[in-house]
């Protein structure tokens, strides 16, 4: 079986086994608002929860890891590498790894790392979002200046007829005295 198919069938386990397990929450965070629900380990000595007493939240334990081929895998299939500039590139194999961007990296390095991460066929978790080529801004920015024109046009119209009717009504008015 090649490791792709096995990392595959690993990653619709480890979703299945992730559906089942409890959601491990601070012993008392439901009772103070002081307390956080971000786990904590219980470790008092009267502690209901560190005992396991029927009744109380399950703990984290060993026994909700996935499975080994699954962990440190994204979703995608691809193990994470975090890349801080362009020369981290050189070491990723495309075939099984994927990039993310440190969120340290600047809006111009980005860019460059996006564009040699393309070139190789990289695949980036976290990439820049869409920009507009400069064809496209332009072309939209002389059909928004077309469609000024024409309302413009179309208003100057609007202000000719009313005030062709203003006068008609003036004149007509002094006709009927």
């Amino acid at each position: 079986m090649s490791q792709k198919a096995a990392s595959k069938r690993s990653l619709e386990l480890r979703a299945r086994l992730k559906a089942k397990k409890p959601k491990f929450r601070r012993q008392e965070s439901w009772r103070y608002k002081r307390v956080s629900e971000v786990w904590r380990k219980p470790d008092g000595i009267d502690s209901k929860m560190r005992s396991k007493i029927k009744g109380w939240p399950k703990s984290a334990e060993t026994g909700y890891r996935g499975p080994r081929e699954a962990r440190y895998v994204h979703p995608s299939g691809f193990r994470e590498v975090l890349v801080r500039n362009v020369d981290d590139l050189a070491d990723i194999d495309p075939q099984t790894q994927a990039v993310r961007i440190a969120h340290t990296v600047g809006l111009k390095k980005r860019a460059e790392i996006s564009s040699r991460a393309g070139e190789r066929s990289i695949y980036v978790l976290n990439p820049l979002p869409e920009a507009k080529p400069a064809e496209a801004v332009e072309e939209a920015e002389a059909e928004k200046s077309v469609e000024e024109e024409a309302e413009k046009v179309e208003t100057a119209e609007e202000e000719n007829e009313s005030a062709e009717e203003k006068e008609k009504g003036k004149t007509g008015g002094e006709e009927k005295s």
